[in-house]
């Protein structure tokens, strides 16, 4: 029940991990200090599936599963979970490379959108008129 509950939990973070990958610009808009965290995860996402390889965190889920006494599953993470339901046919190469080539334009986007916005210089408001006295 314990590596079940471990597998799962890894489950929940690579998903996580996934979604930062994909819309992370979004959090340093607010949180700027995620940027260097943001950035170092996009390269690692865009990375594995530019060279097609299978993420540690898939490894690391089926292991556990196997200790469970559960089954786990050949290939990765988005193969197994997230183009079972988009692409049942099954993620071919040119699809893998063309999610990868989404998420970094997404992400360009996103970053050029941000820079745009704090680049621009914003207007200081007025300070109240003073009172003649």
């Amino acid at each position: 029940m314990r590596y079940r509950c471990l597998a799962d939990a890894v489950l929940l973070l690579h998903l996580g991990f996934i979604l930062f990958v994909i819309a992370g610009a979004l959090l340093v808009a607010r949180r700027p200090r995620l940027l260097p965290w943001h950035l170092a995860a996009a390269a690692w996402g865009v990375g594995i599936e530019a060279v097609g390889a299978v993420c540690p965190l898939t490894w690391l889920e089926n292991r556990l599963r196997a200790l469970a006494g559960q089954s786990g599953y050949g290939g990765g993470f988005i193969e197994h979970y997230v183009a079972a339901a988009i692409y049942p046919a099954g993620l071919t190469r040119p699809v893998q490379v063309a999610l990868g080539v989404a998420v970094l334009l997404l992400n360009a986007g996103l970053y050029a959108r941000l820079w745009r916005g704090r680049s621009t210089p914003r207007a200081r408001p007025e300070p109240p008129p003073r009172l003649p006295i």
